[in-house]
């Protein structure tokens, strides 16, 4: 008993003699009190001034049965079979007024499908028909114009590259159409990417209360400047978690322009495919952030300028990445052409070489054609595992297809790989152009593969 309770006190002598230094707040504190009893801190005067630029958006769409599904149901059933009736659905959402002129902007998933798109103004409840200027499905945001006779209010645009953590923000919308209405938070994250909502993530990240019906609203500043587009939450259950997350404003920027000058977004294309440098490759170079090269596309930008397999970009036009999908958000903001300087490390030494920028190649094909009504994309890492393809498949493959297209009357479905037109094997859109153009205006057989089996098609 005696030799247990010595063992004890020497355990608790060795533990006293261990020491932290701990790094006290100083106590002299000041409590700031509003000037006199009758005063209270508000930000309603800077809410009055953007509030009236946040507007309601209502949109209808009707849906029609697949004419395909009814010509089956007629067959199989004959007289007794009525075609169902068109089914009318109902969305809200919010946009922010750009342009006096009465150009507003909102998320695509908003009036997407939208036969018919309602605004209404919050100040004076008067609705407008809108007209879609432009959508951009891959950043998630869109483009659309009233014509209004007075002058309406525009939001001022901030800069998002100034924001930090921390920065209080109001969120304001129309959250499940009770009407407008604003919630308060702080900037909790920046440059949020990896979501899986959009193509392109660079999302600011918000505890301002975020609910449906408040996407393509305005987050604003404490000046009421815009600094993002509501757009997403993350919640399990519907509703709002303190997780919301909001398009930059500067993408917007870039986006908007695009669609105002040319009714779409034509982006910048390197033709790498790239991730972010694991810790076991830390070891193999000198610099530990930047966009690591895995692959380089034949014939693409990125191969004409001397870029090479496990080369990590660290810098475009001296702006520094830290990361893959920085590259990508700050390559897709520059148009196609654009002439741009890389920095990149490779063996450890560091170099620079000048890009001219490609468009994302994509295939113009003639409406007579069987291809027409069909998006055709390069194979990439996340199409692989989207419909998971094998690592050695090579071809283009059918992202989206018309529904009343010839190709879908002739078997192609999504998903499917083209791998060869005739004798000409096909790993690239390129190499499908050139096998088009090789045997434009001749049937040839067209080899497709889907879910690892072979089938061949005859198309002219």
């Amino acid at each position: 008993m005696i030799k247990s309770l010595s063992l004890v006190f020497v355990c608790l002598t060795f533990l006293n003699a261990q020491s932290i230094q701990l790094h006290h707040a100083k106590n002299n504190l000041k409590r700031i009190s509003p000037t006199s009893s009758q005063a209270i801190y508000s930000y309603h005067d800077v809410l009055k001034e953007v509030t009236p630029s946040i507007v309601h958006i209502a949109t209808t769409h009707t849906s029609q049965q697949n004419p395909q599904m009814q010509d089956f149901m007629q067959e199989f059933f004959g007289h007794r079979y009525r075609s169902p009736s068109p089914r009318k659905s109902t969305g809200l959402g919010s946009g922010v007024i750009l342009s006096d002129d009465g150009y507003i902007v909102t998320n695509n998933h908003v009036i997407e499908k939208a036969d018919e798109i309602s605004v209404t103004l919050p100040e004076v409840s008067k609705t407008y028909k809108a007209k879609i200027i432009g959508s951009d499905p891959k950043s998630d945001i869109a483009l659309i114009k009233i014509d209004v006779e007075e002058k309406l209010k525009p939001i001022l645009l901030g800069d998002s590259s100034q924001l930090h953590v921390g920065d209080l923000v109001f969120a304001i919308g129309n959250p499940f159409g009770v009407g407008q209405s604003v919630t308060q938070g702080i900037i909790s994250a920046q440059n949020k990417s990896g979501i899986g909502i959009n193509e392109y993530e660079n999302f600011i990240q918000t505890d301002a209360s975020i609910n449906p019906g408040n996407s393509g609203g305005a987050l604003v500043d404490s000046r009421g400047v815009l600094i993002g587009i509501n757009t997403a939450i993350l919640s399990r259950s519907g509703g709002n978690n303190g997780i919301g997350f909001a398009i930059e404003v500067n993408m917007l920027k870039s986006v908007v322009q695009s669609l105002v000058e040319d009714g779409k977004v034509s982006r910048g294309f390197l033709g790498v495919q790239i991730d972010d440098l694991s810790e076991n490759l830390y070891k193999l170079y000198t610099l530990k952030k930047g966009a690591l090269i895995i692959d380089v596309t034949q014939d693409s930008a990125a191969e004409k300028a001397g870029l090479m397999r496990g080369d990590l970009i660290t810098k475009v036009n001296e702006k520094v990445i830290k990361s893959a999908s920085a590259l990508k958000n700050t390559i897709g903001m520059l148009r196609p052409n654009s002439r741009v300087k890389i920095s990149y490390e490779r063996s450890k030494k560091s170099y620079t070489t000048w890009v001219n920028l490609r468009s994302q190649e994509s295939i113009a094909i003639s409406e007579k054609s069987m291809f027409a009504g069909l998006r055709l994309v390069n194979i990439d890492e996340k199409l692989r595992f989207k419909y998971r393809l094998p690592r050695d498949t090579q071809g283009v493959i059918v992202e989206g297809i018309d529904d009343n297209s010839q190709a879908l009357s002739q078997g192609i479905r999504l998903g499917d790989v083209i791998v060869q037109v005739e004798e000409y094997k096909i790993r690239t859109l390129s190499d499908l152009k050139k096998a088009l153009k090789m045997y434009k205006q001749k049937y040839k057989r067209v080899y497709i593969k889907r879910n690892g089996r072979i089938y061949l098609i005859a198309l002219k």
